[in-house]
C-alpha cells in the first residue's frame, strides 16, 4: 500500500514531465528546466516514502515476532 509521500512524490513526476515536454514544444528553456526540478523533487519523495513504508513494515514484522 503507498504512503501519501510516494502518492505525491508520484504527482509530482508526471506534473514535471508535462512540463518539460511543454517546456521543449514551447523552447522554453524555463519551464523545461522546472520540469526536471519537479520530477527530481518527485524522485526524493517517492523515495523517502518508499523508506518510510519499510520502515513501518519492518517494525510491524518485529513487533507481531515479539508478540508471540
Amino acid at each position: 500500500m503507498w504512503n501519501r509521500d510516494e502518492v505525491r512524490g508520484k504527482a509530482d513526476q508526471v506534473k514535471g514531465k508535462i512540463k518539460e515536454q511543454i517546456g521543449k514544444a514551447a523552447d522554453d528553456e524555463k519551464l523545461r528546466n522546472e520540469g526536471t526540478a519537479d520530477k527530481a523533487a518527485g524522485n526524493v519523495e517517492e523515495a523517502f516514502g518508499k523508506g518510510r513504508r519499510k520502515v513501518g513494515e519492518t517494525l510491524n514484522d518485529l513487533g507481531d515476532k515479539i508478540g508471540r
